[in-house]
């Protein structure tokens, strides 16, 4: 089973990415960054496989370059709290 096929395990890995930068000193910014490029590659490279990445897909589709970096930030904080990698004081 593809990452990309399940919401949960989608929204685990992207938390465990993220929690992964920011123990190796990465800032939020950064972070930010790199989120918004992944999104870029993912809305014009993979095809949606669930009804929530087809959602994002689409807002990503029409957000302008200042939108995207807020959908960028919005998933990180949805993530925050999920992956295998969470630690107390990430969850803030």
């Amino acid at each position: 089973m593809s990452i990309l096929s399940n919401w949960d395990r989608w929204k685990d890995f992207l938390a465990d990415k993220m929690h992964q930068a920011e123990n190796m000193g990465m800032n939020s910014e950064t972070i930010n960054k790199l989120a918004t490029n992944i999104g870029d590659y993912l809305a014009e490279h993979v095809d949606p496989k669930n009804e929530q990445e087809r959602l994002l897909s689409d807002l990503w589709t029409v957000a302008d370059e200042n939108e995207r970096n807020t959908i960028a930030r919005l998933v990180m904080k949805l993530v925050a709290n999920n992956g295998t990698q969470k630690q107390p004081e990430l969850q803030k």
